[in-house]
């Protein structure tokens, strides 16, 4: 079971965004700045990184 992970950093504020990209970062599990999370490496994952890319940082 080596599942990839990826680490998700949230780098900007979500204020002034749109309802639906805050909701994509609250879905990630994101509510502060600086935050970190450690999530698995899936479509679903990826394509909300991709949505709200100005909002995040992506490692590995």
């Amino acid at each position: 079971m080596s599942e990839k992970m990826i680490k998700i950093k949230l780098v900007r504020s979500l204020i002034g965004t749109k309802q639906d990209h805050r909701a994509t970062v609250r879905g990630l599990g994101l509510s502060r700045l600086n935050q970190i999370r450690e999530l698995q490496d899936t479509p679903a994952v990826r394509g909300m990184l991709k949505k709200v890319a100005y909002l995040v940082k992506c490692e590995g």
